[in-house]
């Protein structure tokens, strides 16, 4: 069989066929192009694509494509004629890939921020005939990972290449817990100084989102802001789902906070999460429980979020089919309240009709997913959302996000 695929490929050298990736890398970010040459005209081809995620599991698809008059198919001009998807995409044979056995619920990203190869092959009348591979770095070259352990602070400072200072943004995680080291990564790799911290389910931090005292945060964005990578006196702050939630209520709290991103978030403050937690609020300040909501029991007007009081912009990025919980409505309760309160700064809710909780994930990978197992408290969540709707929202949010960073608070 080796023998038979190498006779080809010899072969689609010889003849002029070509499967060529331009840039072969590329950051995590960053679409390529994807040409086949050397075909005839009208000649119907199918190009697949596989990789192995950071569980070791592997992933595929194909999509048929038709030359034009020039004998070339250009992936990121040129609709499929057949196979997994149906829209222009010059990512599409990433975004639409599916596991190839089962068991799998969801794409794993590499260890460690690992470089991600994706490999391609074209096939003409059933032969394998040319093949290339796409590399997808994680984080760019030169970026400097620095280990934060002060005091009671814990995480990861991401340093962009090079020399001099750089706008700082605190990047907060959700209820999985750890440090949200892969945002942080994308934020340093375009030029912003980004720590990634940890508050609970990492190293000596609680195990669990229950009790955590807001001061934490206060000292971390202290600790970013006197930090020689950063510029300015102002820092932004990122997060999503719970972190989405937690950086809302930072930009309420500390004039230090400048501008405010929140990826699938809540309007108000959540119970703790998520297991057979010893208490039931999330978060405290002063030495006091903060007000929470539930599901359960409704709205608690005490636990709303006072978003009014944050002293620069803020962009929410929401799917409209989250499975999680009803980010849209939630992100769109805050536009609400800030019209309200005739917010001074800029607001605005990205909502994606068909995106789930993985709304504007800043990366290109497999969107494909069935229900997940929560890392902590092992229930299965419905993420919502289809590959389609996550990968448009990814590839809209993307540069509308650091475009938004970029302006300066």
């Amino acid at each position: 069989m080796r023998a038979i695929w190498l006779a080809a490929a010899v072969c689609g050298a010889l003849c002029g066929q070509t499967l060529r990736i331009a840039p072969e890398r590329v950051l995590i970010d960053e679409t390529a192009v994807i040409r086949a040459a050397g075909l005839q005209a009208g000649e119907r081809v199918t190009i697949r694509s596989s990789l192995t995620d950071g569980a070791d599991v592997r992933w595929s698809t194909q999509a048929e494509f038709v030359a034009d008059a020039e004998g070339t198919v250009d992936v990121s001009r040129q609709a499929p004629v057949g196979g997994s998807y149906k829209e222009v995409s010059a990512m599409g044979l990433i975004w639409f890939m599916m596991p190839v056995a089962k068991g799998a619920s969801a794409y794993a990203a590499p260890r460690n921020l690992a470089a991600q190869t994706v490999e391609f092959e074209l096939v003409v009348n059933g032969k394998k005939i040319a093949a290339a591979q796409l590399v997808q770095d994680a984080v760019a070259q030169g970026v400097r990972r620095i280990p934060v352990s002060d005091g009671t602070l814990r995480g990861i400072l991401f340093v962009p290449a090079g020399e001099g200072r750089h706008p700082g943004v605190l990047v907060v995680g959700g209820s999985n817990g750890g440090a949200p080291t892969r945002q942080a990564a994308w934020l340093a790799s375009r030029g912003f100084t980004a720590l990634a911290l940890a508050y609970f389910h990492y190293e000596d931090l609680p195990p669990m989102l229950e009790a955590i005292p807001l001061e934490y945060f206060q000292r971390g964005l202290a600790w970013l802001v006197r930090r020689p990578e950063v510029s300015g006196e102002r820092l932004a702050v990122m997060g999503t789902s719970r972190g989405g939630e937690l950086a809302l209520q930072l930009g309420s709290m500390f004039p230090v906070v400048g501008a405010v991103v929140a990826y699938v978030p809540a309007n108000v403050r959540y119970r703790a999460c998520c297991g057979n937690t010893s208490v039931a609020y999330a978060w405290t300040w002063g030495g006091r429980a903060l007000p929470y909501a539930t599901p359960r029991l409704g709205v608690n007007p005490a636990a709303a979020i006072e978003v009014e009081r944050t002293h620069g912009p803020v962009l929410m990025i929401s799917g409209q089919n989250d499975g999680v919980w009803h980010s849209s409505e939630m992100a769109e309760l805050v536009m609400s309240r800030l019209k309200h309160a005739h917010f001074e700064h800029s607001s605005e809710n990205l909502r994606y009709a068909h995106a789930g909780h993985a709304a504007g994930r800043p990366d290109i990978r497999p969107a494909w997913h069935e229900s997940t197992r929560h890392p902590i408290s092992g229930r299965l969540n419905d993420m919502g959302g289809s590959a389609k709707g996550d990968a448009e929202s990814s590839m809209d949010a993307m540069p509308k996000v650091l475009e938004f960073l970029r302006r300066g608070w």
